[in-house]
Order: C-alpha cells, then structure tokens, then sequence
C-alpha cells in the first residue's frame, strides 16, 4: 500500500507540481515544529527563572496562627476589581467552558457549566445549587491559612483583601480535592494530576513572591525539586 506521500508524488506528474509538493512539505514542518520547540524551550526558562525567584524568598519556621480567622481576609467574595461581579464567579467565568449564565445578572452569575479540573485532569459538570455547587470550589493555591502564618497577618486588611480575591492565587478545581489540600503547602500536598504540578507549585511561588510571604524549609525543597524537573 502506497504511503500518503508516495501517493501525493505519483500524483504530481510535473516538474513543476513536484517543486510545489515539496514547498508545501518543508513549510509544514518548518513553520510547526520549531514553534513548538520554541514554546517548551521557553517555558524551560521561566520554570529556570522561578527557582531563582525562590532563592530569593526568605526560609522561616510557620508563625503561629493567633488571630487567623477567614474575616482577616475581608468580606469573602469581594467585587475588588468593581466589575458588578463577586469574585468566586469571576473565576468561574475564566475557568469553567459551556457556560450558561443566570437570566438578568449581566452574565454574571454562572448557572451551569464544564471545568477541566487541573488537580486531577477529569472533566466535572458544574450545576449551581445546594447541593451541587460545592463539587466545584475555588481553591486559593496559597491558601489563607499558610498565607496568615509566613506573614501576611503583618499586613494591612486590604492588602489581605486584595491576596483572597487575587486571581493569581485562585483556580476553579475539585471540591473533594479542594477539601483534601486543607492549608497545606507544597510540602504536605500536591495535585494527583502530576502533569500540573510545575505550573501549580509556579503559582505558589509567584504568589509568595507578590505578597512578601516566607517559605518553610521543607516546602522550598520541594518547590525546588518540582521546578528543577519541569
């Protein structure tokens, strides 16, 4: 059986036609293939960059957690960026795809949708509602607590406002997964889907690097180590 290429040249009776075909091949690998290894090359260097941008993070023990409660973070849900839109929806409208929103909220208010969730690469239906909302949760990739003890409970209310409602900080996952994280830092817990995983600890180190935040010395070996790999 004739090969799809052996079949184009057979086709191609002319000098010319051959001359073409042979155009068309080499453009088609050379347009696609070096974007490609561009892009990995690229993303190479930024994982390069956030290990550099770790070393710069300070190393400490966890501060205790006196005076954390979820009202130190503000109102939860804020509209900070005043878009007429709370926050949990806000990130719900960027992550989740096939969006349905509700009628006369200025498609606000997301009724039903699909989230490729990142923790576990499965795909959920979102359904608002008592008791089908929760199956989808916004997950805060530094989460308040660890956030509170490596030393934002030093900042003001609305800088810790702004660090609950940062969508840097939040991703739209698996609420069972979401529950299983709890307050854990990279070093008590990672997403099971390990093919996120350099972009999930990539967020955390940015986050602590914005908000002034320290590291343990267990979880910057393991940031360390996922970065050093991706």
């Amino acid at each position: 059986m004739r090969s799809i290429w052996q079949e184009s040249f057979r086709r191609a009776n002319s000098r010319s036609a051959l001359f073409v075909l042979a155009l068309n091949i080499i453009f088609s690998i050379g347009i696609q293939v070096p974007h490609a290894k561009s892009d990995a090359i690229q993303a190479k260097i930024e994982f390069e960059e956030l290990v550099q941008t770790l070393e710069q993070i300070p190393v400490k023990g966890r501060a205790p957690k006196t005076g954390y409660s979820r009202s130190a973070f503000g109102p939860q849900w804020s509209d900070i960026d005043r878009n007429g839109c709370d926050t949990r929806n806000d990130i719900l409208k960027r992550d989740l795809t096939d969006i349905v929103f509700r009628a006369k909220t200025r498609d606000c208010v997301v009724e039903t949708g699909k989230l490729l969730d990142p923790f576990s690469n499965t795909v959920i239906e979102f359904v608002r509602g008592e008791r089908t909302s929760m199956l989808v949760q916004i997950d805060h990739v530094v989460s308040l607590s660890n956030a509170w003890q490596t030393g934002i409970f030093k900042a003001h209310l609305k800088t810790r406002t702004e660090f609950a409602n940062d969508p840097l900080n939040l991703l739209a996952v698996k609420g069972s997964l979401n529950s299983q994280k709890g307050d854990g830092d990279a070093a008590t817990w990672l997403p099971p889907n390990k093919s996120f995983r350099c972009n999930y600890v990539a967020l955390q180190v940015k986050v602590k690097a914005k908000y002034g935040l320290w590291v343990t010395k267990s979880e910057k070996e393991t940031m360390t180590r996922i970065l050093s790999s991706c």
